[in-house]
């Protein structure tokens, strides 16, 4: 696991990938737009974890309480 992904340059090479399969005419439009969906929704459950904090504990989190005083 690294820190350094990028999610948005992970999207652009591989829809840089399905569009070379289409160009080839492996794919018709509808595989090419189902790919393409399939792209999108998988960058954004990725992007959704990455905004998360890292937990290894299985401890739900919850804020801390304010200091008094």
């Amino acid at each position: 696991m690294t820190y350094n992904f990028d999610p948005d340059r992970w999207f652009e090479n591989q829809r840089r990938a399905l569009d070379a399969e289409r160009d080839r005419g492996t794919l018709t439009p509808e595989q090419y737009q189902a790919g393409l969906d399939d792209l999108e929704r998988r960058l954004d459950q990725m992007s959704s974890r990455l905004d998360k904090p890292f937990d290894l504990s299985g401890r739900p989190r919850t804020p801390a309480r304010p200091p008094r005083g």
